[in-house]
């Protein structure tokens, strides 16, 4: 498994088979200009947490090629079925395999509307088990106990969580957070985006180094195998 990162709360991630993008927003991200083409991205399914045009902007352009699965919440999921796309709607607690493995829909603490206002459905995270690996996408969510689930069903060996604060939990929640899923391997996302969200990198990788963790802030285009 390859997770590669694309900016903000956007991943590609490399299976042995088949490729998953979470949460595009590629075209509307200032960091990204145009070292990442749509064109080139050819996913085979895409995980959306919620519906905040940060996290779903691209959605439409990149399924015009290739016709990806996308995989959210029931509006969501309803939302782009509208619009022509191939979907597979989830909810909170539900689990499904699929061709390339198997993902569990968990609970995140956040809010969900499209950019016109209307309703996203309540937001989400996703436990993805493929490839012999276990790894938690919390999407944008506060810290929450609910995260203590997860390693009541689950051995991860990767938790994916916020660290920008303001908008989600910031760097000492996320921590705890990678206590509470019992996982010292964290990759950090959406941070330093826009200006709410900035973070000392530094002050960052030595937290999670005083708690005996490992976090992994990634470049633009950077990948991390699992």
């Amino acid at each position: 498994m390859e997770i590669t990162f694309l900016g903000h709360a956007t991943l590609s991630i490399k299976l042995s088979e088949h490729t998953i993008l979470v949460d595009p927003f590629i075209t509307g991200n200032p960091m990204v200009k145009d070292s990442i083409s749509l064109k080139g991205l050819e996913p085979d399914f895409i995980l959306l947490t919620h519906a905040h045009q940060d996290h779903v902007l691209d959605v439409e352009e990149i399924a015009k090629h290739g016709k990806p699965t996308i995989i959210s919440n029931y509006e969501i999921a309803m939302h782009f079925q509208e619009k022509g796309c191939e979907v597979h709607p989830m909810n909170h607690g539900g689990s499904w395999t699929f061709p390339f493995g198997a993902l569990k829909y968990v609970q995140a603490v956040h809010t969900s509307s499209f950019a016109d206002g209307s309703y996203g459905g309540q937001p989400g995270g996703f436990v993805l088990s493929a490839d012999g690996k276990n790894v938690y996408i919390a999407g944008d969510t506060a810290l929450t106990m609910d995260m203590k689930l997860i390693p009541m069903q689950f051995k991860l060996d990767l938790a994916v969580l916020p660290v920008g604060d303001n908008f989600t939990m910031g760097i000492e929640d996320a921590v705890v957070a990678s206590d509470f899923v019992e996982c010292d391997k964290v990759l950090g996302y959406h941070y330093d985006t826009f200006g709410y969200i900035e973070i000392d990198h530094k002050a960052a990788r030595e937290t999670f180094e005083k708690a005996g963790k490992e976090l992994h802030l990634l470049a633009i285009g950077e990948t991390l195998a699992l």
